[in-house]
């Protein structure tokens, strides 16, 4: 049977044991970071059923902060030139709270303004508990700030066609802004066939080829940034970190997080390395960073010795690590040594507590500019 109920919110990770440390600088893709996000790669073949006709109309408008936030007026000001031994903590719950309360806000003012309520739809396929923790987690997050979510939940058995055709409804339905599948999918169904059903002006998540390639472009603009290097560059917003001009490293190069940061650092007019698993030498390349971003999944990889003294550390990374003192026999740690991290950098997100709550915001983020740039309300 279909429940039809309203949903949205939070991908949480999945708990999994670490990777042995030879596994260093393996790519965010097959990550603890990829479960936070896990969405699949596409390719070229299926992106043609999205390049028939023309790109959808309004074109996007450039990207900014969601508010334009100077050094002056930032929430927490980095002014520190050089690692001090107490690095200034970049609240992400904060953050997110902040940028919540302003979706909220937006919602409430477009539902008054011409009587349209954002909305987003999550498909669910199978009774994997994770998965239906994560939507009812997407319900409390969309009621919170106002905005209509749906969840369509299919037997684990269903066949690939009827998800697409729910999919194709969600698409063709004006009061549905933005359309996530829940993952992972039923192993008989292809992820991919099923991901590139989404529209790609609902493609609230970001990763359609064809937003990458618009934000990998010059005097381009994508409709959607991908919600976790959003997030990244967004707390860099914030907190008044001046990125133009400066060195930036990107450790990992997934197309979920490592990449598409990279490309938003660049059009910041930051100087961007990446790192990966081929690179050679990586601490000394980090350790020229006046930003790091690191994406990676391997739990405690960066150390102290790789950060400059005064660089700014966005840690994305969630990774599950053994502890018999917690209660629940784990507990959560970055890809970056906190501990010895802080001692150097000017500025630093803690794990839990710094990216991850940023997720979720930029999704509410997202909806909500998709539901304005389809009823043409507004700045976007």
């Amino acid at each position: 049977m279909v429940n039809a109920r309203t949903h949205f919110v939070l991908h949480c990770p999945k708990y999994q044991k670490s990777r042995m440390a030879s596994l260093a600088l393996t790519d965010t893709s097959s990550s603890a970071t990829a479960r936070l996000f896990p969405f699949r790669r596409r390719n070229g073949v299926l992106l043609l059923r999205h390049l028939v006709g023309p790109l959808p109309r309004p074109p996007p408008t450039p990207l900014r902060p969601l508010t334009a936030v100077h050094p002056s007026n930032a929430l927490y000001p980095v002014v520190s030139a050089a690692g001090d031994g107490s690095a200034k903590v970049i609240d992400g719950k904060m953050v997110a709270k902040q940028i919540t309360e302003e979706v909220a806000s937006e919602v409430s003012r477009m539902k008054a303004a011409i009587g349209v309520v954002p909305g987003l739809a999550v498909v669910l396929v199978g009774d994997r508990k994770d998965s239906a923790t994560y939507v009812r987690k997407k319900k409390k997050a969309c009621e919170s700030v106002g905005i209509n979510s749906f969840d369509v939940h299919l037997p684990a058995d269903s066949p690939e066609d009827e998800v697409i055709k729910f999919i194709s409804g969600f698409n063709d339905d004006p009061s549905v802004h933005g359309i996530l599948v829940q993952l992972p999918l039923p192993p008989h169904m292809d992820e991919e066939n099923v991901l590139n059903a989404v529209s790609i002006e609902k493609d609230v998540d970001g990763f359609h080829p064809v937003n990458i390639g618009r934000l990998a472009m010059r005097g381009r603009e994508p409709l959607f940034v991908p919600c976790t290097p959003k997030g990244c560059i967004e707390l860099l917003h914030r907190y008044g970190v001046q990125i133009k001009g400066k060195k930036a490293v990107v450790i990992g190069r997934s197309n979920i997080v490592g990449m598409p940061a990279a490309l938003l650092l660049q059009r910041e007019d930051a100087t961007v390395s990446i790192v990966h698993s081929r690179t050679k030498n990586p601490e000394a390349i980090t350790k020229q960073a006046d930003i790091v971003i690191s994406a990676v999944g391997q739990p405690n990889m960066v150390k102290g010795s790789w950060i400059k003294p005064g660089a700014v550390v966005i840690d994305v990374g969630i990774n599950p690590v053994e502890d018999a003192k917690s209660r629940r026999g784990y507990r959560l740690v970055g890809d970056v040594c906190y501990e010895e991290a802080s001692k150097v950098a000017s500025a630093i997100t803690p794990v839990p507590g710094g990216v991850g709550p940023m997720t979720i915001a930029m999704l509410l983020s997202n909806t909500l500019s998709s539901a304005k740039r389809a009823n043409n309300f507004g700045n976007h």
